[in-house]
């Protein structure tokens, strides 16, 4: 595995960098300022790019990043910061996040563990319906806490066609697909995600995603997707269909998972299908978040032919037992009505388990009479924790959240705190400086952030200051709305998100747009 190295090895590298780190005089154009924007003065820099720590001040003009270096007394700013004692970090960035900008803009979840930057419209889902200058333009009126990574879904672009449902499109609809997509593409969307275990992206074909990904390729873009089948049996050819887009545009694994595998063994099975992709000459990359439960839709437990376009209420009289039958065996594959915890009302905080008993009938009438394949969404405990931190030390591996402000589970509320907490400082899976590239400047360099994810002169001054044992987690499945304690400062855009552990009022993030 490349990220070990034994604890002597990295304490030496990290005496002599904290000891013999460069130290650049200040340029001509700083001395002539007398009083800088924003001195930090004493911290251990990581960086972002995975190299050792070293002691260094850094000066933030406006937005952006003027100086790494030694600083004496004389230098003054109109904020200072003293992290002696503390990492500053670039911002972490989010993979794989959820949530509105438009409606909460706040996003205290993540600026609370370091989050600086989240990458939205995930799984095929986008928010701006076809009208993304629009949206766009709305997005910078209302001004979020935090920087927007705007990806377009697939699963969107297929709602606004003539025929979302089938899977062999018109050349008319086609068109407008890729019209509106290129379009979306020119006005800076990083992207395109697909949810392809999702209605509407679930009936899409080999000729229409490659159509797609050639247009995402000319525009420098980033194709990312729920895979078609996370389940273990259906993983390598989920993953052969999706990264064979590789050939046409760089191709990230949204929550690379395996529902129901096991051990370190299979682990490194996964990511030899990626090696084997990027053998190719392909971008191959992924992202995992450190939970071993998933989070979507109770449709995902119910068969093809129970959900959209088909008619539920037509389905439950012509094939009860048939429909009884799957949902029973699809249960116990995923390891039992005990392991499937409701995140959305009425039932929020109970298992199918607990509605078994509480509502006095089995698990398989409840999913059809009581709540139906879009009645609710779940957490789902299917994966094995040997097997997912395999994953998440790989080299292709970053880290996401797959969370939002209001979705019930701990992940969009801990998952960046528990990286560092449970799998750094607790844990020997990572060094600080090896968990701070996978949660900012590997990120930045897969979805094409060019001033953003390292703490370098000329980059934008997205930062994050803690002690890294004092970041604890407090969200958990009972309480998955607690945030992360511990990350004491966090700029944004060289603006202060969180002073000494409290939230700013002033909102300072922006909608970024793709170069």
């Amino acid at each position: 595995m490349k990220w070990k190295s034994t604890a002597a090895h990295l304490v030496v590298i990290g005496a002599c960098m904290l000891g013999c780190a460069p130290k650049p005089s200040l340029p001509e154009t700083l001395r002539a300022i007398e009083k800088f924007d924003i001195v930090i003065r004493n911290g251990r820099i990581i960086d972002g790019s995975g190299q050792p720590a070293f002691a260094s001040s850094i000066i933030i003009q406006a937005d952006t990043i003027a100086y790494i270096g030694q600083l004496d007394s004389t230098s003054t700013a109109t904020l200072e910061i003293d992290a002696n004692g503390k990492v500053v970090a670039p911002g972490f960035i989010d993979a794989h996040a959820h949530g509105d900008p438009i409606k909460t803009p706040q996003f205290y979840n993540f600026l609370a563990q370091g989050v600086t930057t989240i990458c939205l419209g995930q799984d095929g889902s986008s928010d701006s319906k076809g009208e993304f200058g629009a949206w766009q333009a709305s997005v910078d009126s209302v001004r979020p806490a935090l920087n927007i990574a705007p990806f377009t879904g697939h699963g969107s672009l297929r709602m606004e066609i003539e025929t979302p449902f089938e899977e062999e499109l018109s050349e008319a609809d086609m068109a407008m697909m890729t019209t509106e997509l290129d379009h979306q593409l020119r006005l800076g969307s990083f992207g395109l995600t697909m949810g392809l275990e999702y209605v509407p992206g679930r009936y899409s074909g080999e000729k229409e995603l490659q159509a797609l990904a050639k247009i995402v390729g000319s525009y420098q873009g980033v194709l990312m997707a729920h895979i078609r089948n996370e389940d273990n049996d259906k993983l390598e050819a989920s993953l052969d269909e999706f990264l064979s887009l590789g050939e046409w545009a760089p191709v990230h694994v949204s929550h690379l998972k395996s529902v129901y595998g096991e051990g370190t063994k299979r682990a490194l099975e996964i990511t030899s299908i990626l090696t084997k992709y990027e053998s190719l000459g392909y971008k191959v990359s992924a992202d995992v978040y450190p939970y071993m439960a998933s989070f979507t839709g109770i449709g995902i437990v119910f068969p093809d032919w129970a959900i959209p376009p088909a008619n539920f209420n037509a389905v439950k009289k012509a094939r009860r037992g048939e429909l009884e039958e799957f949902l029973r065996n699809k249960i116990a594959q995923r390891n039992g009505s005990a392991a499937t915890l409701f995140g959305t009302p009425p039932y929020a905080g109970k298992t199918l388990a607990d509605l078994e008993k509480e509502l006095g009938k089995p698990f398989e009438d409840i999913l059809i009479d009581d709540i139906g394949p879009r009645g609710a969404s779940a957490a789902y405990f299917v994966m094995d924790d040997s097997l997912q931190m395999a994953l998440m030390t790989s080299d292709y591996v970053v880290v996401s959240s797959d969370g939002s402000p209001g979705m019930r589970h701990p992940r969009g509320y801990g998952s960046f705190g528990k990286m560092i907490e449970t799998y750094t400082v607790k844990g020997d899976y990572f060094t600080l400086e090896q968990v701070v590239h996978k949660m900012s400047g590997q990120t930045a360099e897969i979805i094409g952030l060019k001033d953003r994810g390292l703490l370098k002169v000329g980059y934008k001054a997205d930062v994050a200051i803690f002690d890294p044992a004092n970041v604890k987690v407090k969200a958990d499945f009972q309480h998955p709305h607690h945030l992360t304690e511990g990350v004491d400062f966090v700029l944004v855009n060289g603006k202060l998100a969180r002073n000494n552990g409290e939230f700013v009022e002033e909102r300072t993030g922006s909608l970024l747009r793709r170069e």
